[in-house]
């Protein structure tokens, strides 16, 4: 027996020989089978992605405020309303009250995120904890509604386990009645996709959701390769998600952060917001960086060509003056070009009084910047009294009418290895008896 297998319709059997006519009648059976299959193929689309930000401060200061509105080229926002302990037998929770004034004059989609950490039980079996969260969505789009403010969805960040997805959709769905009329979406982890049953019944019960693409695994070592995103997995990650025929955005990241190591080799802490710190001796200091030239080729291969449940980008988190373990607002909304950021470093001389030179670094590209190994200082007359280096340079005299600067050690900072765009730091000051011409010559930086 013969045996042709087809996609879609059933395996046909037969003799051989084969009567003609019954031949020509399969083939034409199979021809409309085949036709029919491509015209329910789903063709990808094309053109620009919708992007949107995260705003995760816990604090509405003057500094996030300013960056709001300066979010012109996004297309909405989600900001952090709530995060929610639930490990302690009563559940404990900081409120992010809504700046409605600011997400007003905005004047594009915002949305709020519930941020929901590890919970050791079951919904099902705990209803005053849902009834908690419940209160809680329903004070959150009540806020909202009494400030004026017309929230475009309630996303809830709950990093579930895979076997408890089920229990997870329980809880989505009782969640619903409180937060309507506003959509309720959810954060998805690309692991949830592989429990193909649980996630497509999870899907149900919500308006959408957020495929979280960074930050899955944590470091393993000091040597070992620390990736916040890996391209080739998030655009695998995506087709998958594009399999279950729900609109959806993928989250990429813009921050970084701080990993230490001990002398051993055991990881001993992670810093991914507030302030820089320096570590002791002997810690071994690693800084896990979001790629902005790979998250520029995603946004570049998306824009090309992407499954049409794909809905939209968005960036975790939004550029705040001050946060430096994120993108600067020029290299962000490079990449939200599909370009890749690129450094501009130049050093601009400023004359605060007569006879005195000042020598500045300036990183005026969208991309970050390491400092430059040397800076050569050269002027045109005899009349040089002194100078002296900054910001981790030593000074020394080449000649009568030479300086040149050298860097020091670098240090466990980020803050000391790279000039972010928009940097303007002082590198030396000179003084001459008269005022004088002066060269600066960078070499160019070190990695």
């Amino acid at each position: 027996m013969a045996t042709l297998g087809v996609p879609g319709i059933l395996a046909w059997r037969y003799p051989v020989p084969v009567n003609l006519s019954h031949s020509r009648l399969f083939l034409s059976i199979l021809s409309i089978s085949l036709l029919l299959a491509a015209c329910h193929e789903e063709p990808p689309v094309h053109g620009p992605l919708r992007q949107e930000a995260y705003v995760w401060q816990r604090e509405s200061s003057p500094a996030v405020r300013e960056s709001i509105g300066q979010a012109r080229d996004l297309a909405g926002l989600a900001v952090l309303a709530a995060e929610i302990d639930l490990r302690p037998r009563t559940p404990s929770v900081i409120r992010i009250p809504l700046d409605a004034a600011t997400l007003k004059s905005y004047g594009r989609p915002v949305g709020a995120a519930l941020r929901v950490h590890a919970f050791p039980g079951r919904f099902v079996d705990d209803p005053k904890m849902v009834q908690y969260l419940q209160n809680l969505v329903r004070d959150v789009v009540a806020e909202a509604r009494t400030k004026g403010l017309s929230l475009s969805e309630i996303q809830m960040d709950y990093d579930c386990p895979e076997w408890k997805l089920e229990d997870y959709r329980g809880l989505l769905l009782s969640l619903r009645p409180s937060a309507a009329p506003v959509p309720i979406r959810f954060t998805a982890l690309p692991v949830w996709l592989y429990q193909v049953r649980a996630f497509r019944k999870l899907l149900e019960v919500v308006d959408g959701y957020v495929l979280q693409v960074h930050s899955l695994e944590p470091p393993h070592g000091p040597g070992g390769p620390i990736a916040l995103t890996e391209p080739k997995s998030a655009r695998a990650w995506v087709e998958k998600a594009a399999g279950f025929g729900k609109p959806f955005r993928v989250a990429l990241p813009t921050y970084s952060y701080q990993v230490a190591f001990d002398a051993k080799g055991k990881l001993i802490g992670i810093l991914a917001e507030g302030p820089l710190l320096t570590f002791w001796e002997g810690t071994t200091v690693r800084s896990a960086t979001s790629d902005p030239q790979a998250m520029a080729g995603l946004i570049r291969g998306w824009t090309e060509k992407r499954p049409k449940e794909l809905a939209g980008v968005i960036w975790y988190r939004l550029p705040v003056a001050g946060d430096r373990n994120n993108w600067s607002w020029p290299t962000l909304r490079t990449v939200m070009a599909g370009r890749a950021p690129q450094p501009g470093l130049r050093a601009e001389t400023r004359r605060p009084e007569p006879g005195l030179v000042e020598i500045d670094l300036v990183n005026g590209g969208s991309a970050e910047s390491t400092w430059p190994p040397s800076v050569r200082i050269r002027w045109g007359n005899d009349t040089f009294i002194a100078a002296d280096a900054l910001a981790g340079y030593s000074l020394r005299r080449d000649g009568a009418r030479e300086v040149r600067l050298g860097r020091l050690g670098g240090g466990s900072n980020a803050r000391d290895r790279a000039l972010r765009p928009g940097d303007r730091r002082v590198v030396a000051w000179l003084r001459f008896k008269v005022p004088t011409e002066v060269q600066v010559e960078l070499s160019p930086p070190a990695g």
